[in-house]
């Protein structure tokens, strides 16, 4: 074991942060955040407002009603003074639209990830997971003390040979159900199946269907058949196809009733803001009402996908809302990105440590509210501005 150096002054604590900001300077990885007016005129096909209801007057209408009723926030976490009737109301609307005996509504997205995989899982359990999964379930695998092994993306049998060696007697797989990188769509059945035949239980983030997939956008697990099994559970975000902000996560009421008793991130989280469970119930009234809105969101997704392969780039065929154009490097992706924004197209920039595959790209959403004329002229500046 080496010594410790010399003791170094309070001012040079944090040298150590230089060198690491050189290296991802020298790698085209620096991020900068770039606060956007609030309203533009841009096209944005980088956000993932995917029915077009964050600026909804039924929906912002909600949050300003609710928060002078209730207040700006919740005052604290939802087992003391956070949960109100509307987070009650709208965990059983939630539950009510997708099918699944009950639901538990987290202050965001990751937070749900991270409380479902924590809570189910632990030291005694082994879990399974496809490589490409999002951050917070990788977060929720690191923190969890299981077995965890990552299988090459979209290999079921990897996945059901790990299965039948695990060292552990309680087992958990965890997927995405659309991958928010390229929007390709897990096998959400076959998975299920290789589930049931080693008895483990199945966690689906279905963040990027939720809105956009099955049966009026009740999302990819309702698509594909499993919505209320026994051995599932999912978890969605308020914050894409509703607009809102918040996650939740859904399945069979004892899951719900073990989370409420042992995830840390719900117990010691202060609740998500009234404002934000009266949008989400907003926009869900919203999506019964106009179940049209998730084939407007493919609809627009497979123009973008089609007109910029026509074009000559290298595209993924969308499942759902998220299209990405491959780009040379990551320098080249950000200043794309950057001349597309200045040509009035905001588009999402992706690249590693955020792309498991190493490939940088450009990430595009589709809206519902897009019409053909907008994403043909988001397509023009795509292609004008491209590296040459």
């Amino acid at each position: 074991m080496n010594a410790p150096g010399p003791v170094p002054a309070p001012d040079h604590v944090f040298d150590w942060l230089d060198a690491e900001a050189e290296k991802r300077a020298a790698a085209g990885l620096v991020r900068r955040l770039r606060p956007r007016r609030a309203d533009t005129g841009e096209v944005d096909l980088a956000g993932n407002d995917y029915l077009g209801l964050a600026r909804d007057k039924r929906v912002a209408g909600a949050t300003a009603a609710a928060a002078l009723r209730w207040g700006a926030g919740s005052t604290g976490s939802r087992l003391v003074t956070g949960s109100t009737e509307l987070h009650a109301e709208l965990e059983h609307e939630l539950a009510r639209f997708c099918g699944t005996q009950a639901a538990l509504v987290f202050s965001s997205g990751f937070a749900a990830n991270l409380g479902a995989v924590t809570a189910l899982s632990g030291a005694e359990s082994a879990i399974v997971t496809d490589k490409y999964i999002h951050a917070s379930l990788i977060e929720g695998c690191r923190l969890s003390r299981a077995d965890v092994a990552a299988i090459a993306h979209s290999d079921i049998a990897g996945i059901t040979r790990a299965l039948a060696t695990r060292r552990k007697q309680r087992a958990l797989v965890v997927t995405d159900s659309v991958f928010s990188v390229d929007g390709d769509l897990a096998k959400l059945g076959e998975l299920a199946e290789a589930c049931r035949a080693h008895g483990a239980a199945l966690l689906v983030d279905d963040a990027h269907g939720f809105g956009v997939l099955g049966e009026g956008g009740r999302g990819a697990v309702h698509q594909a058949g499993l919505a209320g099994a026994p051995d599932v559970v999912t978890t969605i975000t308020l914050s894409k196809s509703l607009g809102a902000q918040g996650g939740a996560v859904l399945g069979p009421r004892r899951v719900i009733k073990h989370l409420v008793d042992t995830a840390r991130s719900f117990i010691f989280d202060t609740a998500l803001a009234p404002g934000s469970a009266a949008a989400a119930l907003s926009a869900l009234n919203v999506l019964r009402a106009e179940p049209e809105l998730p084939g407007k969101v493919l609809a627009v997704a497979s123009r973008l996908s089609e007109k910029l392969a026509e074009a000559g780039f290298t595209v993924s065929t969308p499942d759902a809302a998220v299209v990405s154009v491959q780009a040379p490097s990551p320098e080249k992706a950000v200043a794309w990105a950057e001349s597309c924004a200045e040509q009035g197209v905001r588009v999402g920039c992706f690249r590693p440590p955020s792309v498991p595959d190493g490939i940088s790209r450009l990430r595009l959403t589709a809206r519902a509210d897009l019409t053909e004329s907008d994403v043909d002229a988001a397509v023009k500046v795509i292609v004008d501005c491209a590296p040459r």
